[in-house]
């Protein structure tokens, strides 16, 4: 076990879960992500915590349930960390958890790279208090517009309520991605349409050589132009899974584009919209699949006023 993991998951415990020597921590891993998990595991004993490992195989997709005992272990639990190949961020489990008064941290595809570099090294009072300020924005919103390379997107969220990911979920009931630093939001359903060029990377897929363009109409994936979009398509299905189902603004600038989405969806200066399941934060579509894809530098219109210049924060 590299003493150096050991060493960051107690940091990490500590400063982003504020977990305690009287609590328990439950890590959930797939056999992919043991080594990590493992060293989580044994960052929650030094703190003096009862920490419990738990592995299961690998999930499909993101979005998809972990077994039903470790959905109900994660009830059950002070601090859960779910460090696993696929994301289990958009499952009832993980709800569930957090609506049971747990501290949830997912961290879908991290790696030994990620665990040391990048956004996890952020100044997370810093990434807390940009994130608030967006996800402000986002509640008070109604109309969202997204314009990239003459594409335009539009969508509806009036009446829907900002997520702040913020990296630090220290009040029981608090959860989010590690590492972190976004705003995200659930559309209206069926609202959607137009086009978006999606030249960052796709989750599950990983960073793409040349642009996707997704046309949405009725809120729903109609046509996908790209090398990957056919495996996108196969990916979603058919369903619901092409629905638009989150729209996203990166708030970390110490996160880089690497190819996963853990990380690339929390760089400044990207969004990301999502297809499929949004259920676990405010929507109603619930499609057993939740796939995020990642845009460089857009220029973003709230209520027609401008918070995003080619991926520069305006407000």
């Amino acid at each position: 076990m590299d003493a150096q993991y050991v060493e960051v998951g107690i940091n990490l415990l500590r400063q982003c879960l504020a977990l305690q020597e009287n609590e328990t921590l439950l890590v959930v891993c797939d056999r992919l992500k043991k080594e990590i998990a493992e060293a989580l595991c044994e960052a929650g004993r030094r703190i003096g915590s009862e920490s419990i490992l738990m592995v299961m195989a690998e999930r499909q997709r993101d979005g998809e349930e972990p077994p039903a005992p470790i959905a109900e272990a994660m009830k059950q639990a002070n601090v859960v960390v779910c460090a696993t190949e696929f994301s289990l961020t958009h499952t009832k489990a993980r709800k569930n958890a957090a609506a049971a008064g747990v501290r949830v941290a997912t961290m879908p595809g991290i790696t030994e790279d990620m665990l040391v570099e990048g956004a996890i090294s952020a100044d997370y009072e810093q990434v807390k208090e940009r994130t608030e300020k967006v996800t402000e924005i986002l509640t008070r919103g109604r109309q969202v517009r997204i314009e990239k390379d003459g594409k335009i997107l539009r969508f509806s969220i009036d009446g829907a309520s900002g997520i702040p990911s913020t990296g630090m979920y220290l009040n029981p009931g608090e959860s989010g991605n590690l590492p972190s630093g976004e705003a995200y939001i659930a559309p209206l359903l069926g609202t959607a349409s137009g086009e978006i060029v999606v030249d960052g990377s796709v989750a599950g897929i990983g960073k793409i050589d040349s642009p996707l363009t997704i046309t949405v109409e009725g809120g729903r994936l109609v046509d996908a132009k790209g090398s990957v979009a056919d495996r996108l398509l196969a990916t979603l299905g058919d369903g619901d899974g092409r629905m638009l189902g989150e729209f996203g603004i990166g708030t970390n600038d110490k996160a880089r584009v690497t190819g996963n989405v853990l990380e690339d969806e929390k760089v400044y200066g990207t969004i990301h919209v999502a297809f499929g399941s949004n259920i676990t934060f405010g929507g109603t579509i619930d499609a057993g699949v939740h796939i995020d894809l990642v845009v460089h530098e857009p220029d973003v219109y709230i209520d027609d006023v401008q918070i995003l210049s080619r991926g520069k924060l305006t407000i």
